[in-house]
């Protein structure tokens, strides 16, 4: 089993990082970052629990549930690779949490 607090860590700080972000650094881009990440952190997860499934798409549901969307498909996405050995993958996974959290400003 896999280690997955790195990812869990990166989440929650990108995710608390957003819930403290004034309004209008969300509407100029942080929000739409940050769904952008939670869609890819989803759909990952989805093709590792179901590969002959097209994954579904993480709605829009406003840039102040930004931080829980992050949050959750984060989540779900450590979950899955907490039950492999995909060291490389967490690792990976961490990189576009930093890498998404940078772009957005928070």
């Amino acid at each position: 089993m896999l280690d997955t607090t790195p990812l869990i860590r990166a989440v929650e700080h990108f995710a608390d990082r957003l819930r403290a972000a004034p309004q209008s650094r969300l509407q100029r881009g942080a929000a739409a970052e940050a769904l952008q990440l939670a869609r890819e952190l989803a759909r990952w997860s989805q093709r590792i629990e179901d590969p002959g499934r097209e994954p579904r798409e993480m709605p829009d549901a406003g840039m102040f549930a930004a931080a829980d969307q992050v949050t959750v498909a984060g989540h779900d996405l450590a979950l899955v690779l907490g039950n492999s050995d995909d060291e490389a993958g967490l690792a990976r996974a961490v990189e576009l949490v930093e890498e998404a959290q940078k772009r957005a400003g928070v």
